[in-house]
């Protein structure tokens, strides 16, 4: 099937993207109407609201990761907080997380007016993705909040 490799999302990933997607949702144990869906795609590909990779193994779309760009009162540089990332369960383990995450990192880094910071969350017993995770960024002391 080939090496894997990263690229920017395009409306013709919409079927592939979508199912991933919807795992990556079921993983999170989560629900969004289709609207909602539709509406993230386009947002995905209009420039300068959210970002979107895909990973690409032969002809099919193994995983994604979604980041968008904001303004800090902490800098004068803009942020990348990386969102959502998703790679398919019988691919995992294999380099495809960290490739996303570093494409991410590059795409932080040649951001005008970005800080090249780039942070994210994960559930606590999300233990595998936590064991790339605390290899390649800094867990921090911050604990965080929602409204209920």
């Amino acid at each position: 099937m080939g090496e894997v490799s990263i690229r920017e999302l395009r409306v013709t990933d919409k079927a592939a993207w979508e199912q991933l997607w919807k795992s990556y949702l079921e993983f999170y144990q989560q629900e969004l109407p289709p609207e909602q869906t539709d509406e993230l795609f386009k947002r995905l590909l209009a420039t300068g609201f959210h970002d979107a990779f895909v990973a690409v193994k032969g002809d099919r779309l193994v995983g994604f990761v979604h980041y968008l760009f904001h303004d800090s009162t902490w800098s004068l540089k803009q942020t990348c907080y990386l969102e959502d990332l998703y790679v398919s369960p019988d691919i995992r383990g294999g380099g495809v997380g960290r490739k996303l995450i570093e494409a991410v990192y590059a795409a932080a880094e040649a951001e005008p007016g970005a800080s090249g910071a780039v942070y994210w969350h994960t559930n606590q017993d999300n233990e595998r993705a936590r064991l790339l995770y605390d290899r390649i960024g800094v867990l921090s002391d911050y604990i965080r909040y929602v409204s209920s």
